[in-house]
């Protein structure tokens, strides 16, 4: 993490001061990269004297002592002889006894040397490793592990939500996002999305999208896009390596240059509830982590990087606290209030301020986001995990790594870091390897101090750095075992992300959360049900146990399963009719851990209207012979369906219809009244009922 401030003039000078522990890799825990994985990688290339983007994803198979086979990468960058398509590759790779490694690999007789560091679940982040000279490639990425069953085109169904960032070939900044229905034979349906191009937001308007697992074997795929944006047309060409059914890595595989950027991301599986997403499904707090470019004063292009908590009531209105590093410079914004909108589909509008923002939701809380300005902001969205989060939260051992180097000129780091959790001032330490420009740092030491507070801005927390160049920080905690640092007076700022590493022992998953939406319905309609752990389901799935308080009144599955690393899912609430507001408890139980929800089911709402009036014209007929009209008035218009007033009669000398229907929206109807002969006069009363109201008028039989 420590960063060279002037890197390409001092790096040498200031490279022979470093205290340095050579990279660890004597292969004590190789077995921790073990099976099949999906990787992604974005970053710059230099030729000494130009800079511009490059990207990569792939796989591999890991044997768990050492060796990599079945590796298959596709590449792209700027210039000739960037792309790579379906490139075969080998490889040895070596963990040392803290956990970080080197991997070695042969590219079509080219080499390539990574450093990376392991975490908890058995992935892996991940730096380029052998740029010097201000020439090679800087850049960063994850590896995760793969599941081989998911590589077949049936396997991708449902909804999924999208983004990618990048470059073009003179390195202006663009960003997609958005979400699409699969149909597992090909097509995407329902396509909606956003491009922020080089500062300016435009809607992409789809007219095709379609997709293919082409490799069964590798996982391999492709996915074009036809949309126009602006009133122009475009497509955008992607290959994608599937990780599993709910999680792509794509990147785009068209040429790259100034029409066409170089963009590479993320697909995950939306987790839409019941009836779709709503503003309910924004509620509580969202870490926020975005990169991009800036043009600054002095007529140079800077990296920027922006962390921050995202604070929203399900109702449309929020509360922003953030801090970034922009044009060099630190800048603090604390409870920036504004405004949200979600869509069925999730698509967010999101303003703060004179800022607009874009977001597309994979699940609640969770998204993907850009800003509509030209430093082309772009990042994700990540629910914090419900509690209080101070120093003794940040405690353990992580992986860490700088995230999505906008420029050649990032040290891009990843390492392992330990952190003590002390009460008011917390230490951490830790080992890196840096990818620096002007030439590779293996094993330097990290050193810095920390303190988390819960308030005035939950996991809110300040980093000072001591080793290497030094600086301040700020810390954002998504959870007891992730979190996001921004550093504050690095000059080419990247997002640092740490996560529990591989040599801890997972912290103990079990149930955070559990919400309801919405809240209140009227007895036979439904709700959806949310549970949220504290961290990833653990291999196999986390099974929540559910109930329910009234099981007359609302019904809920005996069980619901968190799918393997995902922290929530959803499930319905069935409800019945009831006399009277009644209120539900329904209960969701893992690892220890019981949380409720409310629910309340309401009977249905008594008719807005009631009947008023009924008259008879004529209110006297010659019995057998003539007849009358009847005609109910309601006291306003009709309810949607319609009003059914119910009719009767005192005796034979009249006779009338079971019922007669106001019409939606009208206020009365009309019905016959028949009559038979008497040998004396009668009277027959007629008795018209509706909402609990009744209205009688006599009609004389002669």
């Amino acid at each position: 993490m420590y960063k060279l401030n002037v890197l390409l003039l001092l790096c040498f000078g200031f490279l022979f001061t470093l205290t340095v522990h050579g990279q660890t890799n004597s292969g004590v825990n190789n077995g921790e990269l073990n099976g099949n994985y999906a990787f992604t990688f974005r970053g710059s290339s230099s030729n000494g004297s130009v800079s511009s983007v490059y990207a990569a994803v792939g796989r591999f198979t890991a044997d768990g002592a050492g060796t990599l086979t079945n590796g298959e990468l596709d590449t792209n960058g700027a210039g000739a002889g960037a792309a790579l398509v379906a490139q075969t590759f080998t490889g040895s790779y070596s963990i040392g006894a803290d956990h970080r490694g080197v991997m070695n690999l042969n590219i079509g007789g080219s080499p390539a040397k990574l450093a990376f560091a392991m975490m908890a679940n058995g992935n892996a982040e991940f730096i380029k490793f052998d740029a010097s000279g201000g020439v090679g490639t800087i850049g960063s990425g994850t590896m995760e592990k793969a599941d081989t069953t998911a590589y077949n085109t049936a396997k991708i169904t449902g909804d999924y939500a999208f983004g990618a960032a990048g470059f073009d070939n003179a390195n202006n900044r663009a960003a997609i996002l958005g979400r699409f229905t699969s149909n597992g034979t090909g097509t995407l349906t329902n396509p909606v999305g956003d491009v922020n191009a080089y500062g300016t937001d435009y809607a992409m308007n789809f007219t095709s999208a379609n997709y293919t697992v082409s490799n069964t074997a590798t996982g391999r795929g492709a996915m074009h896009f036809i949309f126009t944006f602006g009133g122009a047309p475009a497509n955008l060409n992607f290959v994608f390596y599937v990780v599993n059914s709910g999680k792509l890595f794509p990147m785009e595989s068209d040429a790259v240059t100034t029409a066409t950027p170089l963009l590479n991301g993320v697909v995950l599986q939306q987790q839409m509830p019941s009836g779709g997403f709503s503003n309910a499904s924004l509620s509580g707090n969202t870490v926020i982590s975005l990169t991009g470019l800036s043009m600054c004063g002095s007529g140079s292009v800077v990296p920027k990087a922006v962390a921050g908590l995202l604070t929203t009531n399900g109702n449309g209105a929020l509360s922003l606290t953030y801090d970034e590093n922009y044009c060099r410079a630190p800048n603090s914004v604390t409870a920036a209030a504004g405004t949200y909108s979600v869509a069925g589909n999730g698509r967010a509008s999101i303003t703060i301020g004179g800022y607009s923002l874009v977001a597309y939701l994979a699940n609640a809380n969770q998204f993907f986001l850009s800003v509509s300005d030209a430093n082309a902001l772009f990042g994700l969205g990540e629910p914090q995990i419900a509690g209080s989060f101070n120093n003794s939260a940040l405690k353990g051992t992580y992986a860490g790594y700088a995230t999505n180097p906008a420029t050649f000129s990032v040290a891009a780091f990843s390492g392992e870091f330990s952190a003590d959790g002390a009460t008011s001032v917390g230490n951490i330490n830790g080992t890196e390897d840096i990818g620096a420009p002007s030439a590779p740092v293996s094993g330097a030491a990290f050193k810095a101090t920390y303190s988390v507070a819960s308030s005035p801005t939950n996991g809110r927390g300040t980093m000072t750095i001591s080793s290497g160049a030094g600086g301040n920080a700020i810390i954002y905690m998504i959870s007891a075992f992730k979190f996001v640092v921004l550093p504050l007076n690095d000059p080419n700022p990247a997002i640092w992300d740490f996560e529990l590493e591989s040599g801890s022992a997972p912290a103990p998953t079990s149930l955070a959360l559990l919400s309801l939406n919405p809240t209140s319905v009227t007895g036979g309609n439904s709700s959806t049900g949310t549970v949220t752990l504290s961290g990833p389901a653990p291999s196999g799935g986390a099974q929540v146990a559910l109930s329910s308080s009234n099981t007359t009144a609302a019904r809920v599955p005996a069980s619901v399963t968190v799918a393997a690393g995902a922290t929530s899912t959803t499930f319905a609430v069935s409800t019945s009719a009831v006399a009277s507001s009644t209120s539900v408890v329904i209960s969701g139980t893992y690892g220890g851990a019981t949380k409720t929800g409310l629910l309340t089911v309401t009977p249905t709402p008594a008719p807005s209207s009631t009947l008023s009036s009924l008259t008879l014209n004529p209110s006297s007929v010659l019995g057998g012979v003539q007849f009358s009209t009847g005609t109910v008035t309601l006291s306003g218009p009709a309810p949607a369906g319609g009003a059914q007033v119910m009719l009767s009669r005192s005796n034979g000398a009249a006779s009338v219809p079971a019922s007669v229907t106001v019409l939606a929206g009208a206020s009365s109807a009309t019905f016959r009244v028949n009559t038979s002969a008497v040998l004396v006069p009668t009277s027959a009363t007629i008795s018209a009922s509706y909402s609990g109201t009744t209205r009688t008028a006599d009609l004389a039989v002669y």
